[in-house]
């Protein structure tokens, strides 16, 4: 599981708005939107990197979070 730190995402709209350009990269990806932290979860079969860009092209500045 990836995770990204997007501090701009801070409502609903947001969430919604990287679910549908993760998703519609990888339609079979699980992502989970917190915006109490502004951390997205993803579960998908593309690297970061491509899931990172997805984010960016819908507006995000992301950071990737390392995994503890």
């Amino acid at each position: 599981m990836n995770r990204f730190d997007l501090s701009e995402m801070s409502c609903r709209h947001c969430a919604a708005a990287i679910r549908m350009a993760v998703t519609a990269a990888d339609p079979s990806a699980s992502v989970d939107c917190d915006l109490n932290v502004r951390i997205v979860s993803l579960k998908s079969a593309f690297d970061s990197e491509t899931l990172v860009s997805e984010m960016k092209e819908a507006g995000y500045d992301v950071t990737e979070v390392a995994a503890a």
